[in-house]
């Protein structure tokens, strides 16, 4: 059974309310157009705080996604930053209708968490991919497997929230953070895990299957 959860991100809250806020003065002072935007833009930051819970895959060996949104990338590369060895590459694309509160893909603990400054470019190029902002996470499984899930701003993505440490450890489907107003996830493979999605697939964090680590 899933325990009651508040339906939106607590990070929302700020914005939510001050939108919120804004819109209720606007009424007030009967600033009918005003009031109609501002409602617009409350009812905006509500949805893309959203947070709704989501059924793990029975399959204990499933590696689910990290994000919602589109899988715009899969390839075996070899990125010293993220890996030693070469790797399976899944990119997943998040515009700012999806849901953005990222999850664990797997079981684990956490090895290293490495954040860097960067560029903002449109997150779905592959000059985002290379250049913009970033915040890598690595987990070790409980079968001694690594791996890593890279959360990257977008170009209005300007906040990686990570709430992630070394040494801690999670569960697969937990909540980890959070990318604000469009961006993309990355997730590196063992060559060993089989991937079940393709470029194009629409994924969902904490439920879409994206391969197996058995």
């Amino acid at each position: 059974m899933l325990n009651p959860q508040v339906p939106v991100a607590k990070e929302g809250y700020p914005f939510i309310l001050t939108a919120a806020f804004a819109t209720l003065i606007a009424a007030i002072f009967a600033f009918k157009g005003l009031t109609l935007a501002l409602l617009v833009v409350t009812v905006f930051i509500l949805c893309f705080f959203r947070d709704p819970e989501r059924l793990l895959p029975e399959n204990a060996d499933a590696l689910v996604s990290p994000a919602d949104g589109k899988v715009i990338l899969v390839e075996t590369v070899t990125d010293p930053r993220f890996a030693p060895d070469q790797v399976q590459k899944i990119s997943i694309f998040m515009n700012i209708f999806n849901v953005h509160v990222n999850r664990s893909p797997c079981d684990g603990v956490v090895r290293r968490v490495s954040y860097r400054p960067g560029q903002f470019y449109s997150a779905d190029s592959q000059k985002g991919g290379l250049h913009n902002e970033y915040c890598a996470t690595t987990i070790t499984t409980p079968a001694g497997k690594e791996v890593t899930f890279v959360q990257i701003a977008g170009l209005i993505a300007r906040r990686i929230v990570c709430w992630l440490e070394p040494g801690d450890t999670i569960a697969r489907g937990r909540r980890i953070g959070l990318i604000r107003f469009g961006s993309r996830v990355d997730i590196y493979l063992p060559m060993e895990a089989e991937v079940a999605v393709h470029t194009g697939d629409t994924v969902r964090a904490g439920e879409s299957t994206l391969g197996f680590l058995r």
